[in-house]
């Protein structure tokens, strides 16, 4: 079953009075547990179609649908709620809060959860924070860190929401080779045990070495291999 599922999706936009199409028809389903890069040069529509998985934008045409829900149909605040509960987000800038610690920056997505008490959600973030080989930095604040250990509080906090999907936007793009093989390498890792299903945008030929498939775009059309259900 498809976890998520674009069909015919386009995307164009205005850039003063031209026109950009960013995606032309694009069709592919990931499944479950994936691990799946999406490659291509800059320009070639990657980031769009990560946007269009992340719920960050949506189609100008086609359909989009995650986890079962089409998600053009929900209203933005729809869209904010479905984003948080669903979808993990780890940034090549990593983007955490330089005035927050680690426990709380990997925290920080689950105070807006009505639904979790204090006691989840320490058990969560710990089990995060275990899986992720921090537990002697907890009290450390982000710039106090290296890289490889911002990356991983990024990792863990895009987990700790429990999400359908992680979507990864060049994880390893401001990391030496070395450090961003040791995070890819976790990432598998997470990927292999728990079955979540991660989703990169990358030039990063380690990343395109381990995933399981390799979606390559160019041009905001799918070049090749898209699985069975792409085009």
């Amino acid at each position: 079953m498809n976890v998520v599922e674009l069909t015919d999706v386009t995307k164009h936009y205005m850039l003063g009075e031209t026109r950009v199409d960013a995606l032309r028809g694009v069709s592919l389903g990931i499944e479950k547990g994936e691990f799946t890069a999406i490659a291509g040069p800059s320009g070639s529509g990657k980031s769009t179609m990560l946007h269009m998985f992340g719920c960050i934008d949506l189609p100008t045409s086609g359909k989009v649908v995650i986890d079962g829900t089409e998600v053009d149909r929900l209203s933005d605040q729809e869209l904010t709620r479905y984003r948080r509960v669903k979808i993990g987000f780890i940034f090549q800038s990593f983007n955490l809060i330089p005035v927050l610690n680690v426990y709380e920056n990997i925290e920080f997505p689950l105070l807006l959860r009505r639904d979790l008490s204090p006691a989840d959600r320490r058990e969560r973030v710990m089990r995060l924070v275990k899986e992720v080989g921090l537990e002697d930095r907890l009290r450390n604040k982000p710039n106090e860190l290296s890289g490889g250990q911002r990356q991983r509080v990024a990792i863990a906090r895009a987990l700790v929401t429990e999400p359908a999907i992680v979507l990864a936007d060049e994880p390893t793009a401001n990391l030496d080779s070395a450090t961003g093989i040791r995070i890819v390498e976790l990432m598998r890792k997470i990927n292999e045990e728990d079955k979540t299903t991660f989703i990169f945008s990358t030039h990063d030929a380690h990343i395109m070495r381990e995933a399981r498939r390799v979606v390559n775009i160019l041009d905001g059309r799918i070049v090749g291999p898209a699985g069975p259900e792409g085009n």
